[in-house]
């Protein structure tokens, strides 16, 4: 963790004291999928949830930014909601991230879903997305430039750094209670989501979603394309510099070390998934997922399995693959999402 925490550290911009800044409601959310505008997520919106007479006059939303280093994006967009109530007494919380070319916004029904079982529910735009982000090849050329410039971290690492600072802001707050917050993201949100509790013991209880894989094994394995093909200019480009007529393993090794340094070696799943006991850890994947092939999680969850018995707690760790399911979330994830932090937040 130590470790993970210096390389988190190694390509800051100029730290800066932890401060917020009041923001308005975004009308217009960003995406940089073009037809997330149209979509609606059927299994977000299955999330269960209380039925509460007159839920969107008690619903309070807070917007603010978040700083958390100097620079542009340095700044954090973040949405909370709550109810309000006239009790002082601090709640549960759980922090949401949304998946690839989406934006805080997009996870809104999971939101009011978990406000109305009782939680403070909390989003933010990660790294280069919704409100951090101009056009709609924001993300894709700061990949590029990372690979390029080797200054910044934009495939997860910084958006851990952000989900740390995060959490310090909410363990200050008199409305949360400390012990109690929860992690959990879809897709590049899934691993926000397994790195970030890894690196902070604050996280109490996760659940990543189709987002935990082994990145060696896939290389090793010769199950990288799914995963590579969803960030692909920035192999194209590294093949280029690096004189290759196509992308293969050693481009794609070569990529995750410039732009996530360890996350073939020591932050890989095998290393860090462990790194969450004895916390309470539910993955969620799709058996067919292409871009978390199953076979390559065989030692990430035999290793876990060891790690919560070390720690007599073995019923704080599952890994559930849904049959038949690729790249996707599904109802079914949600409820045993939304299942588990009731199990061990409430």
């Amino acid at each position: 963790r130590s470790e993970f925490l210096r390389i988190l550290r190694s390509r800051r911009s100029e730290e800066v004291p932890l401060t917020i800044r009041p923001s308005l409601p975004v009308r217009d959310p960003f995406y940089q999928d073009v037809h997330a505008t149209t979509k609606r997520s059927e299994a977000m919106e299955s999330c269960p949830k209380k039925e509460i007479p007159n839920f969107k006059d008690l619903l309070q939303e807070e917007n603010f930014y978040l700083f958390t280093e100097a620079g542009e994006q340095g700044q954090v967009p973040v949405l909370l909601l709550k109810l309000r109530e006239n009790s002082q007494e601090k709640r549960p919380t759980v922090v949401f991230l949304h998946s690839t070319h989406k934006c805080k916004e997009w996870l809104r029904p999971l939101l009011e879903a978990y406000v109305s079982r009782g939680y403070i529910a909390v989003a933010i735009d990660s790294r280069f997305h919704g409100e951090r982000a101009k056009v709609l090849t924001t993300y894709q050329d700061a990949l590029v430039s990372s690979w390029e410039n080797g200054d910044t971290m934009p495939f997860i690492f910084d958006t851990v750094w952000d989900l740390i600072k995060l959490a310090d802001h909410l363990t200050q707050r008199e409305d949360v209670d400390p012990t109690r917050i929860g992690i959990t993201g879809e897709s590049l949100g899934g691993m926000h989501a397994w790195l970030a509790a890894a690196a902070d013991t604050r996280y109490s209880v996760a659940v990543p979603i189709i987002g935990v894989q082994c990145f060696q094994w896939a290389i090793e394995h010769r199950k990288w394309e799914a995963r590579a093909n969803s960030i692909k200019p920035v192999f194209e480009k590294a093949k280029v510099d690096l004189g290759k007529s196509s992308i293969d393993e050693d481009v794609v090794r070569i990529v995750w070390d410039r732009i996530a340094p360890g996350l073939t070696s020591h932050f890989d799943s095998p290393y860090t998934i462990p790194a969450i006991a004895p916390r309470p850890l539910l993955i969620l994947n799709g058996a067919e997922d292409p871009r978390c092939p199953l076979d390559g999680l065989k030692d990430t969850e035999s290793r876990a399995q060891e790690a919560y018995e070390e720690h007599h707690s073995q019923d704080n760790f599952k890994m559930e693959a849904e049959m038949g399911i690729g790249h996707q979330m599904t109802v079914s994830m949600v409820k045993q999402a939304s299942d588990w932090f009731d199990k061990h937040l409430k």
